[in-house]
């Protein structure tokens, strides 16, 4: 099972987690993802994470 990417920084702004950066939807239907949906969504979300803040906000 793949972890969520969740770093307890749980504020949406713009349909968007300012901490893990998963939509509103990605969160809330995180259960029921396969382990590869998972991983896609991980792997988005931890580059994303890398960036400075201010350019993850500008999207």
């Amino acid at each position: 099972m793949i972890e969520s990417p969740c770093v307890g920084v749980c504020t949406v702004v713009k349909n968007k987690c300012i901490g893990c950066t998963r939509t509103s939807e990605e969160i809330s239907n995180w259960l029921f993802y396969s382990d590869c949906e998972r991983k896609i969504i991980t792997r988005r979300c931890l580059k994303v994470m890398k960036e400075p803040l201010k350019e993850r906000n500008s999207r």
